[in-house]
């Protein structure tokens, strides 16, 4: 297991947020996060990536107790994460948006290393474009293909298929199959956009109200009486 956890329990503003949560992703894998809003997707991934601190539970990274351990550290440990919107530095071109994750820390990255993550998220732009006039895909594989520059183990992707087209979709399949086989990282992939996580996803978690309700095959899971009474259901009303 690269990343997981077990018995997560979180509550903000006295407020019950997560219950007990337990999951775990793999090397080569593709888990995908799934539940109605309010289920507790994203303050899971604060708990996995350190920004909250749990009630109960272990976060384990590549076979380390990291609960306790900062984000700044994580991400030293091989933790990767995209957020629902692609902000990008804007006072800086595409090639110093890359120098600057070269220059992140040690060992520095050579611009060999920026020119292979961009091939490998298909980011076909001028260096010398601004990095804030680039269209929404495009600052999400800038940010992807900084992020896979310092080889992570995990990566944890917040809706990437947020204001995406379905031809752009189509193509982040690929992106992110394509880097799970390159460098056998596991990915915790968010995701409303169900069509996306049958393309890509090996399994499936599914939260409701902070608690796991079904895991399994994308197929199994979204065929399971019970989300799509806590899901589907709910997002058709």
């Amino acid at each position: 297991m690269l990343c997981g956890c077990s018995g997560i329990s979180l509550s903000l503003g006295g407020r019950l947020i997560l219950s007990d949560v337990g999951l775990e992703a793999k090397p080569g894998e593709i888990l995908g996060l799934v539940g109605p809003n309010g289920a507790g997707k994203t303050s899971l991934f604060e708990v996995l990536c350190g920004r909250y601190s749990p009630d109960a539970g272990t976060v384990t990274l590549d076979g380390r107790d990291v609960t306790r351990t900062p984000f700044h550290r994580r991400a030293r440990l091989g933790l990767g994460r995209t957020y629902q919107s692609p902000v990008v530095p804007a006072s800086l071109s595409v090639g110093e948006a890359f120098r600057a994750a070269r220059k992140s820390h040690a060992p520095y990255l050579s611009r060999h290393d920026a020119e292979w993550a961009a091939r490998l998220t298909h980011l076909h732009v001028p260096w010398d474009t601004p990095a804030i006039a680039l269209g929404a895909f495009d600052r999400r594989k800038l940010l992807m293909a900084c992020l896979m520059m310092r080889r992570p183990k995990v990566l944890l992707m917040d809706e990437p298929a947020s204001g995406l087209i379905n031809a752009e979709i189509d193509e982040l399949d690929l992106i992110i199959r394509q880097l799970v086989d390159e460098y056998a990282i596991g990915v915790i992939l968010i995701e409303h956009r169900l069509e996306l996580l049958s393309a890509v996803a090996d399994a499936c978690v599914v939260l409701d109200l902070g608690e796991v309700i079904a895991t399994g095959p994308p197929r199994d899971v979204f065929d399971d009486p019970k989300v799509k009474a806590a899901y589907f259901e709910g997002a058709d009303a």
